[in-house]
């Protein structure tokens, strides 16, 4: 797989022989457990609300789209109790390889499933972050309606999920600022209230963090 500036096709780029190639990408290995650890800073962003965790082992999060497991491996390090989740067997069984080295302290389970339809109960975990996946739940999706359907239902799922004044995290890729939009109100039309940070706030695409908190019905 090619270091550029386009994004990996999916779910093409990650099925076989590119799985492998992939979890063997150290600059790849590097910038997703930048991006993770990015992640977990602005869960506690003071914008979000005021917070004084400094013992993440009671907490429970949930790493959407785990992918090969770099970011799961960061999760585990800082001490959360992690359930990482990848609709990809071929990607996610390269997490389950590395969970022998992980702490036997932490909680670590590994689901095959689709984050559009989570195996979850309602208020199971503090925290979810994904990191370059949560594009990918519009794959095959080739309509406004059905895009905007789908982001809002997979929104509503995940305020579910949450714990109350639970938190989300979300690095991913939007192609227009209308892109992001369509991603932000999806968010905002489920009780979650929040904002998005771009490492270069003049550009149109690209690298986009979504921040967000649930806003619980009183």
């Amino acid at each position: 797989m090619p270091r550029n500036n386009f994004l990996p096709q999916f779910p093409y780029d990650y099925l076989g022989a590119k799985a492998e190639e992939y979890n063997e990408l150290q600059w790849m290995e590097r910038n997703q457990k930048k991006t993770t650890l990015e992640c977990v800073e602005y869960l506690f962003d003071q914008k979000l609300g005021p917070t004084d965790i400094k013992d993440f082992s009671n907490y429970l999060i949930l790493d959407l789209g785990c992918g090969t497991g770099f970011s799961t491996e960061v999760l585990i390090d800082l001490g959360f109790n992690v359930i990482s989740i990848d609709i990809l067997m071929d990607m996610l069984e390269k997490t389950y390889h590395k969970k022998e080295l992980f702490s036997d302290m932490n909680i670590l389970e590994l689901i095959l499933a689709n984050m559009v339809n989570l195996p979850f109960k309602p208020s199971t975990f503090h925290y979810i972050i994904s990191v370059s996946a949560y594009n990918f739940i519009t794959y095959k999706k080739t309509t406004q309606s059905e895009i905007k359907k789908t982001l809002d239902s997979t929104a509503n799922y995940l305020n579910k999920c949450l714990k109350k004044n639970g938190r989300i995290v979300i690095e991913f890729y939007p192609n227009t600022d209308k892109e992001l939009d369509l991603f932000i109100s999806s968010f905002t039309a489920n009780n979650f209230d929040g904002y998005f940070i771009k490492n270069n706030p003049n550009q149109k695409g690209g690298k986009t963090f979504l921040l967000l908190k649930k806003v619980d019905n009183v």
